[in-house]
């Protein structure tokens, strides 16, 4: 079912959905969530970790959300990096 929408999706090529995710270091660890998603959020001992946690995080959030007839939300947040005086 998730795999049908992610296809109908025209948000980037091949069909899927394209989420910014927050990466952040921690003490001993690093820490992921997607702003456009509140509640997913995971943690791993190395950024590729975190990010194959995270990606399981988003499908698990995405199917629990359209087996109880909710929407997944669109992605609409955008990232940018602004320079500022130190």
């Amino acid at each position: 079912m998730l795999e049908a929408m992610l296809k109908k999706s025209e948000f980037c090529p091949g069909g899927r959905m394209r989420y910014a995710v927050v990466i952040e270091q921690a003490e001993g660890n690093y820490s992921a969530y997607v702003a456009d998603l509140p509640g997913c959020v995971a943690t791993g001992a190395t950024v590729t970790e975190v990010e194959s946690e995270i990606r399981d995080v988003i499908r698990f959030h995405a199917e629990g959300l359209q087996e109880d007839g909710q929407s997944v939300p669109s992605p609409s947040s955008r990232v940018e990096y602004l320079e500022v005086a130190a």
